[in-house]
C-alpha cells in the first residue's frame, strides 16, 4: 500500500465511522489536513486493529520524511540543559511534555495549533484513547501541577508525560507561580520513577493560557534546576521553544545560572 493509498484508507474509515458528509479533497496536502481534522473531533472509542496498523504506519512513514533531531547531537548549555528551538513533535528524546487540559485527551479543536493538538495528531489515536482509559480509572479530571506519563506511540520519542499548567484570567498570583512550579517537579517526578533520562519541556501555561512568557521561564528554569541540585538527579532536560522570544529569554536564563 503506498502512502497516498494509506491516506486514503484513513479519511474513509474515518468518514465512514462518524458517518460523516464530506468529500474527498483532490491535492495530498488538503487529504492530509482532513485526516488531522477528523482524527482531531474523534471521541476515544475502540477502533479496529487494521485502522490501527494502516494509520502507524502511515505515521512512521511521515515521520521518515520530517527533519527529526536527536537531543544527543545538540551542545548543552551547561551541563544536563539543552536549549532548543523547533517541533516537539519531531525531538527524539525519553519523553516529551504536553501541556494538556484537565480531561488529559487532547484538544478536540481541527487542526488547532496547540502543542497538545499536535502532539495528538502525531502519535496517533492510540494516544487519546489511553489517556482516556487512565482518566476513567482516576475518576475526576486532573488537577492543576500535576502529570502523567503514557507512551508515545507514533512519535520519535519513548513517552509523553502530560501535565495541567495553571490558566491565567487576571493578575498572576503566588498560588499561580506554585501551580507551574508543580508542574515542572511533578513531570520531573514522572520521568525519574520510570527511568527516562533525558525530559524535554514545552513552555507549560504560556500561549492558550496565559501566563506570561518571561516569568513563565524564570519558574520553569529555576524549578528544574533546584530539582536537580536537591536530589542529585542525572537527568538531561531540553527547554523547547517555538518562538524568537521565547529562546532568548531561556538562553538569557541559562546563562545566569551557570
Amino acid at each position: 500500500m503506498t502512502q497516498e493509498q494509506r491516506l486514503v484508507y484513513l479519511i474513509e474509515y474515518l468518514i465512514g465511522e462518524g458517518k460523516y458528509s464530506v468529500d474527498m479533497p483532490n491535492k495530498t496536502e488538503d487529504k492530509k489536513r482532513l485526516l488531522r481534522s477528523l482524527m482531531n473531533v474523534r471521541m476515544p472509542k475502540p477502533i479496529s486493529p487494521d485502522f490501527l496498523k494502516i494509520q502507524d504506519e502511515y505515521l512512521r512513514e511521515e515521520l521518515r520524511h520530517r527533519a527529526v533531531t536527536d537531543y544527543s547531537t545538540l551542545k548543552p548549555l551547561r551541563e544536563g540543559i539543552y536549549l532548543w528551538q523547533g517541533d516537539i513533535t519531531s525531538l527524539k528524546c525519553g519523553a516529551v511534555v504536553n501541556a494538556a487540559n484537565s480531561g488529559m485527551t487532547g484538544c478536540y479543536y481541527p487542526l488547532h495549533g496547540c502543542i497538545d493538538n499536535c502532539i495528538h495528531s502525531f502519535s496517533g489515536i492510540q494516544l487519546r484513547i489511553y489517556c482516556a482509559e487512565l482518566m476513567q480509572k482516576q475518576g475526576f479530571d486532573e488537577p492543576v501541577g500535576r502529570a502523567k506519563i503514557t507512551p508515545a506511540f507514533n512519535l520519535p520519542c519513548k513517552y509523553v508525560i502530560h501535565t495541567v499548567g495553571p490558566m491565567i484570567t487576571g493578575s498572576i498570583t503566588e498560588h499561580d507561580r506554585e501551580l507551574l512550579a508543580s508542574c515542572y517537579r511533578s513531570c520531573l517526578i514522572a520521568a525519574e520513577e520510570n527511568n527516562v533520562n533525558s525530559l524535554a519541556f514545552c513552555c507549560i501555561s504560556t500561549g492558550e493560557f496565559h501566563f506570561p512568557n518571561d516569568e513563565a521561564a524564570y519558574i520553569a528554569v529555576n524549578t528544574v534546576l533546584d530539582f536537580k541540585r536537591r536530589n542529585n538527579s542525572k537527568i538531561e532536560v531540553i527547554f523547547n521553544v517555538f518562538k524568537d522570544i521565547d529562546y532568548r529569554i531561556y538562553a538569557e536564563l541559562i546563562g545566569k545560572y551557570r
